[in-house]
């Protein structure tokens, strides 16, 4: 049976990642620095699943070698850490040492190569809409490139194509919140923002001042938007969940 460790298993992601390695028939070690914590979408009898926990910190990488031995994986999730001080290098050298050699997820072409990674990214999460949820509760939204079209991808649906590839809707921001109103029942009043306002809005919602913000003002669309739509299917061979039915399964998130 066919061995891989998922790090960050309790997350949106890594947990569907890990849930549908299994269902492709894979043993799935959830690896966690607190083996007691619950797991999304996961009860507590595991091993019936064909899933198992273990001990261990991505950021810690003498706690790695044990783990990946353990657990018998040649393949591996693991997850960007904002502020890693050596950008997770030391980690990813400790797991291609222990017997890792094939990667899902950050820029591993120093230490695996180019053809033993695979980098997950999509255009747009679609849980950055979460930004918007106090302009949606005040009827009010205020959007900088608001006609920039985006892919939406939810948080499960890029766990279901790393659990694949571990084991073997164009829509605009004005359109985006212009469905999340109408599944919530509300009439919102939608504000164009320019570029400096689009700025200032970015760095209030926690981003820091180095960053640019998203360029939506001089471009009509993320790059490779075609062919980052259809991953979701191409990988899992299920189309992507829409706006809708995701605004609905998380009403309350949005204080609906």
């Amino acid at each position: 049976m066919t061995s891989v460790i998922v790090f960050g298993p309790t997350g949106q992601v890594g947990s569907v990642a890990a849930r549908t390695a299994a269902e492709h028939g894979a043993k799935a070690w959830l690896a966690m620095r607190d083996t007691n914590k619950s797991v999304l979408g996961l009860t507590k009898d595991l091993k019936a699943g064909g899933i198992y926990r273990i001990q261990t910190d991505l950021q810690e990488p003498e706690t790695l070698s044990q783990a990946v031995k353990t657990s018998g994986a040649k393949c591996a999730f693991i997850y960007l850490v904002h502020g890693a001080s050596d950008h997770l290098k030391g980690t990813i050298a400790a797991m291609k040492a222990a017997g890792i050699e094939f990667v899902v997820e950050a820029n591993l072409d120093d230490t695996f190569g180019s053809g033993n990674y695979v980098a997950v990214r999509p255009g747009c999460f679609i849980t950055n809409l979460l930004s918007e949820k106090n302009g949606i509760a005040a009827n009010e939204v205020k959007l900088y490139g608001d006609t920039f079209e985006q892919d939406n991808i939810t948080p499960s649906d890029v766990g279901r194509v790393i659990g694949s590839i571990l084991v073997y809707v164009h829509i605009t921001d004005r359109r985006s919140i212009a469905k999340i109103g109408k599944v919530l029942g509300k009439d919102l009043a939608i504000m164009t923002l320019g570029p400096k306002e689009g700025y200032d809005n970015h760095i209030c919602l926690g981003m820091p001042p180095a960053t640019k913000g998203p360029d939506k003002g001089h471009g009509e669309r993320f790059p490779n938007y075609e062919e980052g739509v259809s991953n979701v299917k191409l990988c899992t061979g299920k189309p992507a969940i829409s706006l809708e039915d995701w605004v609905k399964e998380n009403k309350a998130n949005f204080g609906a």
